[in-house]
């Protein structure tokens, strides 16, 4: 958790001076690296582990400042797709480097096969967490 807070923080530092958070940023990453269409809000939730509610309204800051789009589905109404902008794109190319030198410093004089088994870990941890979540079927409740 300390982590996270400490690269929330510096990120949000970082992106500040493109008028968006960690959080918008977050969102628009796994926007433009997990889909091949625009997704839905429901779709964005589940992948980033947060409620419906939280992605509209971070969507919704990123759309007010012509980051992203939220459309109704042409099939169904219920809907909501986040789409991409120009804008969005333009962004991306713009803090592409800036990016990649956060992350060079981030993992400075880390071994990559630390990094490897980290990944791994954390793999771990987040299946663990996601079998915790699941409800446990009943006759695997039985108290013997």
């Amino acid at each position: 958790m300390m982590v996270a807070n400490k690269m929330g923080a510096l990120l949000d530092k970082t992106l500040n001076r493109h008028g968006i958070t960690a959080t918008q940023w977050f969102l628009l990453l796994i926007i433009f690296n997990l889909f091949d269409k625009p997704p839905t809000i429901k779709e964005v939730a589940k992948d980033l582990g947060s409620s419906h509610q939280n992605v509209k309204q971070v969507a919704q800051k990123l759309e007010s400042k012509g980051l992203l789009k939220l459309e109704k589905d042409k099939l169904d109404q219920r809907v909501t797709r986040l789409i991409t902008t120009d804008k969005s794109q333009a962004f991306w190319l713009e803090v592409e480097v800036e990016g990649r030198e956060f992350l060079q410093a981030f993992y400075r004089n880390i071994e990559p096969d630390h990094i490897h088994t980290s990944r791994q870990m954390i793999a771990k941890v987040l299946d663990n967490l996601k079998f915790m979540e699941s409800p446990i079927p009943a006759e695997d409740n039985q108290v013997t």
